[in-house]
């Protein structure tokens, strides 16, 4: 599974449709759990590290992480899921995250030197989650 802690509050209205749709088509274990908190709270959480290494690999979205390919992101969580982990990837707020947070992250993830608003990210999460599992499957959805 894959739970997916987002900064503020749910999507919005204009994103919604899209994630949902993407979301209906995911099977096991690339199926998303949302966790939506508001900046504050989220902060306070992470300050904890409520995070099971043996269990889970904490990917963080950030653009000072790195830039990889979708079908790099594919083997990365079938390779996660084939030692029994669980993913957890974290979106930030407007703030995004500490350093402290982006040093204790598994991975950093960047999807582009561009800067995205946190809910055009959460888009992108899915739609990229989506793919890595059609990747996996060898479906067509993904093509070079």
């Amino acid at each position: 599974m894959i739970k997916i802690i987002a900064g503020g509050k749910k999507h919005a209205k204009e994103y919604a449709e899209i994630i949902n749709d993407y979301e209906k088509r995911l099977r096991k274990p690339y199926d998303i759990n949302w966790q939506f908190m508001d900046e504050d709270k989220l902060a306070k959480y992470l300050a904890n590290w409520p995070f099971d290494r043996s269990k889970e690999y904490v990917i963080c979205c950030d653009e000072r992480g790195k830039n990889i390919s979708s079908r790099e992101y594919s083997a990365k969580l079938t390779d996660i899921f084939s030692q029994g982990k669980n993913v957890t990837v974290l979106i930030g707020g407007a703030y995004g995250f500490t350093e402290e947070v982006r040093t204790k992250s598994d991975f950093l993830w960047s999807f582009s030197n561009l800067v995205f608003p946190h809910a055009l990210a959460r888009l992108i999460v899915t739609e990229q989650i989506y793919r890595a599992s059609e990747i996996a499957k060898g479906s067509p959805y993904h093509h070079d």
